[in-house]
């Protein structure tokens, strides 16, 4: 995903490169906010990565905690 954005952001900004010197400002506030909603999407996937990669260790711990409660009442018996 990352170089997907990656290559988007340069795509972005030498195709909205001109040869007039009026458009340069137009290309960096281009270039801004195309790299701005680039970092808005990557920073809300990682937040849910994160929350997912949370859940799955939560759920692993509880299942593993279930095991071994159920092999120590093995061993008691």
């Amino acid at each position: 995903m990352k170089k997907f954005l990656t290559v988007l952001v340069i795509a972005a900004a030498m195709t909205s490169c001109s040869g007039s010197g009026d458009a340069a400002s137009k290309a960096d506030s281009t270039v801004s906010t195309v790299v701005d909603s680039a970092k808005k999407a990557v920073d809300s996937t990682a937040s849910k990565v994160d929350s997912t990669v949370k859940a799955v260790a939560d759920t692993a711990k509880a299942k593993i905690n279930a095991v071994a409660d159920s092999a120590k009442k093995a061993v008691k018996k």
